[in-house]
């Protein structure tokens, strides 16, 4: 018997562009919560600490740039705010929920461990049946995971309109982090600066319906998306135990603030490259760009690195803080509103995310 013979090109790393042509972005829903929080209100509560390690207050906005970040009230279900972005974004895309033929809850934050949020999101907003409905989570990508499955499925011929929903809630993990870091007298300055990432979290709740470009009204079209992993950094960024009691995950996190900043700012220039490869265009080709936002000095680096003129980015992590998966298309929907983009734009969707992974998109604005 002859041995079949042996392919290298199934080691040698291969990448194949993820290119569409039939895929729009037709609707976006987004809802804030109503309460602020200040980062110095955080830092009053950590008076037992500061004052034991001699730190005076501001510290945490000079660190990380963010002024305020918002919380739901105690104990609200994720799904809750999904349900009404999911309703916002159907509403602004016009087409009728017998389109829809995926679901995916993308979020961090979800309401149980089982069954997956995306069925009592799927049951309250009344979509069809024969839609697919499941979650999806990795870290600050997971919309843009959903995204880009959802995608696939429209190109495919499988749907005709899916939609991508995640709501992130930031008080849990926020008061966690406050009250082990008052009780835990042998803490350094040097941990604490291990716990900063976990106060610099919001929330927020973001959809993103896309469609076929046969019922879209606007052609904003996705272009292409790329992707990179780098896990060899998974280490750089853990929470504690995989836990959620009706919705009120309490996870630590500890977190390598610096190296995981170095990586993924390298991850992201490496992949941008082969970004502007596959879509054919140069870094001045694009006109705006959102990315994900983990702290102001990460947004400056990361862009400089890229070669992009941080006044076509559109900034939220001043106010809103890191918000997680939703953060990206919370900053793409705002943006929008506030009249950031312009007919016949060329956009990039930028998410650089914890493990390390990176995703990239590609659009083409076409709606005023």
């Amino acid at each position: 018997m002859r041995a079949r013979p042996f392919h290298t090109s199934l080691l040698t790393p291969h990448t194949s562009p993820m290119l569409y042509r039939h895929v729009c972005l037709e609707g976006l829903g987004y809802v804030l919560p109503d309460e602020i929080v200040t980062s110095e209100q955080i830092e009053s509560r950590l008076a037992p600490l500061y004052q034991r390690l001699g730190l005076a207050v501001g510290r945490l906005e000079l660190m990380t740039g963010i002024r305020e970040r918002r919380f739901w009230p105690p104990g609200m279900l994720p799904s809750e705010k999904s349900v009404d972005s999911g309703e916002r974004a159907i509403a602004a895309a016009g087409i009728g929920r017998a389109e829809i033929g995926a679901l995916i809850h993308a979020s961090v934050c979800r309401d149980h461990l089982e069954p997956a949020t995306a069925c009592r999101v799927h049951h309250r907003l009344g979509l069809p049946r024969s839609c697919l409905v499941y979650d999806v989570s990795n870290a600050c990508l997971g919309i843009l995971n959903g995204m880009i499955q959802v995608a696939n499925m429209i190109e495919l011929g499988h749907i005709r309109a899916g939609l991508v929903v995640g709501t992130e809630s930031g008080r849990p993990l926020v008061e966690t982090t406050i009250a082990q870091l008052n009780a835990d007298t042998s803490l350094t300055r040097a941990d604490l600066k291990r716990a900063i990432a976990s106060l610099t979290i919001g929330s927020g709740s973001a959809a993103v319906l896309l469609v076929h470009t046969d019922l879209s009204r606007t052609q904003n079209c996705i272009v292409s998306a790329v992707a990179r992993a780098e896990t060899q950094h998974h280490e750089l960024c853990q929470s504690g135990r995989d836990e959620s009691i009706a919705g009120d995950m309490r996870p630590l996190m500890d977190t390598d603030s610096e190296r995981l900043m170095e990586e993924g700012i390298r991850a992201g220039a490496e992949t941008f490259a082969a970004f502007l490869a596959d879509v054919g265009w140069s870094a001045a080709d694009i006109q705006k760009t959102f990315c994900h936002q983990v702290t102001v000095t990460h947004r400056k680096l990361m862009l400089l690195a890229l070669g992009i003129d941080p006044r076509i980015d559109f900034p939220t992590v001043e106010t809103l803080g890191n918000t997680g998966s939703v953060a990206l298309p919370l900053a793409l929907a705002l943006g929008i509103e506030q009249g950031h983009l312009a007919p016949r734009d060329r956009v990039a969707l930028l998410g650089i995310g914890s493990g390390i992974n990176v995703l990239m998109m590609a659009l083409r604005w076409q709606a005023d």
